[in-house]
């Protein structure tokens, strides 16, 4: 039997960035708060001590700081007609666990969003009318304003320590021929610290994009290009480009993490605990489920307890607040046959393309260098930012060098046709190691009817509970999309005159490979609209069923961002944080009447 614990005022599922933010918030406000995370504890001292933490076979071979499959995973399968198998080795997509989540293994790419993402359907529908939007594709408005936003980028950037060129400040435009992006939105402060340097790759990317007439800017980092305090008290040091970023512990405490930009705050303050090590299997409701009561979690030594609390904060990996909402009956789940419910709709992910350009030994990159947030990006094919009315697709793209440190183990880039193994191989990669860049465009993944969560009915993980099913493959938009842009992207690799190019857009038919990384820029599930039959949270990440619910993550995404999702991640959080200070804890309920 179930151990029942002292009641909390607000219990927190999950401990990466946005349960950091919700802890601090809630905490700041008075509330006893309670952090469940489902991973070991982790901090930069001893996971980011030097030189353990810059080994490539235990942290990205291994994958030491990714969850563990074996206790809890997601099926997947191709469309509604296959049967689901599990994803058993970590391989397309990388979920974090411990304190920190993917806050602590991530690369740094911090972001805010373009305008025009938050209104997706709307601003389609008003610019190309609404027979432009293919049958199928779900796309939403996010039901909030990037103006309503911009004090909260501006807050997590101070908080996260972010490097970068601003464009426009208070309306005067203080970036040009400086390394700002004109088209990024108008912003209220300039970023807290310069950007960083860039490399080599970076610079040779700017001259060919500029040389072709794109507009390139320096990417917003959150790996410092100097150090830093941040508004909590935080101290971060400068970055040394070691090139150990996304999936390692910053051994410099130069990369933004809850760990090092929160935690040490946190840990002032007595109303505060985290718990590591804590499996949550559902949210406790009231017996006429309009009500949270708690939730019920599995401790370290395997016990169940229950956690009684006023206030249930999911705030876990976007797969988990999914998993959990559907676990725990909190709306009602999705159905793609008759396009009704909430919970598990609008799935989405990041439809990546890469290219690499391949120097002779004249031009030397030294790719081992590098940052998980520094390099040089173009934004003329992102979001809106050009004419999609002849191109039949929706959605946009940056581009990017983001030389982020070339591993010695899985970044070796060699000539298609070049054998796997043996003497040939190795002067393939002796002749191209120091002499190739890499560049991707980013693309905004969009959501359909066709891809979406549910749970399993044949899987159980590790405590018996149902696994999370994903149902997702690539669309004819998707395909569309992604070819024009490595079109747009290979004039730019073109321009450096490279001897040779690899790489390329997905091909009409392909379907989604589970075994190849792409991105961990996971969304959708348990999005945020103004709707409650086609969002399962309100514009505030409240749940429209059991008001005292609260889910923020990109599982809020209506659809994917050209962007990395950190920043809107953080911003979102700031921002229902405040309702949630301001309003709901004065009066506790709906804060948006359906």
């Amino acid at each position: 039997m179930a151990n029942e614990m002292k009641k909390v005022d607000a219990v927190i599922v999950g401990f990466g960035w946005a349960g950091a933010i919700m802890a601090k918030e809630l905490t700041e406000a008075g509330l006893n708060v309670l952090a469940l995370e489902r991973g070991p504890h982790r901090d930069t001292y001893p996971d980011g001590s030097y030189p353990q933490s810059i080994d490539e076979l235990t942290y990205n071979v291994r994958k030491k700081l990714f969850q563990d499959l074996s206790k809890s995973t997601v099926t997947i399968r191709h469309d509604a007609s296959q049967t689901a198998v599990p994803y058993r080795q970590l391989a397309a997509f990388l979920p974090g666990t411990g304190t920190g989540g993917a806050g602590l293994h991530w690369s740094g790419v911090h972001f805010r969003v373009d305008p025009i993402e938050l209104r997706m359907r709307s601003h389609y529908e008003e610019r190309y009318g609404k027979n432009f939007i293919p049958e199928g594709m779900t796309i939403q408005d996010f039901g909030v304003s990037y103006d309503e936003l911009e004090p909260f980028f501006d807050k997590a950037e101070k908080v996260f320590g972010t490097s970068g060129s601003a464009w426009s400040i208070k309306g005067k435009v203080v970036g040009k021929d400086k390394g700002g992006n004109p088209f990024a939105p108008d912003r209220s402060d300039n970023f807290p610290l310069p950007a960083q340097k860039r490399t080599y790759s970076a610079q040779l990317f700017a001259q060919a994009a500029e040389s072709v007439g794109y507009h390139p800017y320096d990417l917003p980092s959150a790996n410092t290009s100097g150090p830093y305090t941040n508004t909590y008290g935080a101290q971060m040091g400068p970055c040394n480009f070691c090139g150990y970023c996304s999936g390692y512990a910053c051994y410099m405490y130069s990369k933004a993490s809850p760990n090092v930009n929160i935690l040490p705050a946190l840990r002032q303050e007595p109303k505060f605990e985290l718990r590591n090590n804590s499996y949550v299997l559902r949210v406790n409701l009231s017996d006429d489920k309009t009500r949270a009561t708690g939730v019920t979690y599995v401790d370290g030594q395997g016990r169940e307890q229950v956690q009684p609390a006023d206030l249930v904060i999911l705030s876990a990996f976007q797969f988990h607040n999914v998993h959990l909402m559907l676990l725990s009956g909190i709306g009602k789940p999705y159905n793609p046959i008759t396009n009704e419910g909430t919970v598990g709709r609008n799935f989405a992910y990041q439809n990546l393309s890469t290219l690499k350009a391949l120097f002779d030994k004249n031009t030397t990159t030294n790719p081992f260098i590098g940052a998980g947030g520094a390099g040089v990006a173009v934004d003329d094919f992102n979001a809106d930012n050009f004419d999609h009315g002849p191109l039949g697709f929706v959605g946009g793209s940056p581009f990017w060098v983001n030389q982020a440190g070339t591993k010695p183990i899985s970044g070796l880039p060699v000539p298609a046709g070049t054998p796997d193994w043996g003497s040939q191989w190795k002067a393939a990669v002796a002749d191209t190691y120091t002499h190739h860049l890499s560049m991707d465009a980013h693309g905004a993944h969009q959501s359909y009817r066709a891809n979406y969560l549910d749970l399993d009915p044949h899987y159980k993980d590790a405590y018996g509970q149902p696994l999370l099913r994903m149902t997702f493959d690539w669309q004819d938009n998707d395909i569309k999309m992604a070819q024009f842009m490595v079109g747009k992207m290979r004039n730019i690799a073109e321009a450096m005159n490279p001897k040779m190019i690899i790489g390329g857009a997905k091909k009409p038919g392909t379907h989604f490979d589970s075994t190849v990384y792409q991105t961990t820029h996971i969304s959708g599930g348990a999005i945020m609209g103004d709707d409650p039959k086609t969002s399962a949270v309100n514009r505030y990440l409240q749940s429209w069923d059991v008001p005292n619910v609260f889910v923020p993550g990109a599982s809020a995404f209506p659809q994917g961002l050209g962007y990395n999702p950190t920043g809107m991640v953080a911003a979102l959080t700031y921002w229902s944080a405040k309702a949630i200070r301001e309003h709901y804890l004065k009066n506790p309920g709906p804060l948006v009447q359906a």
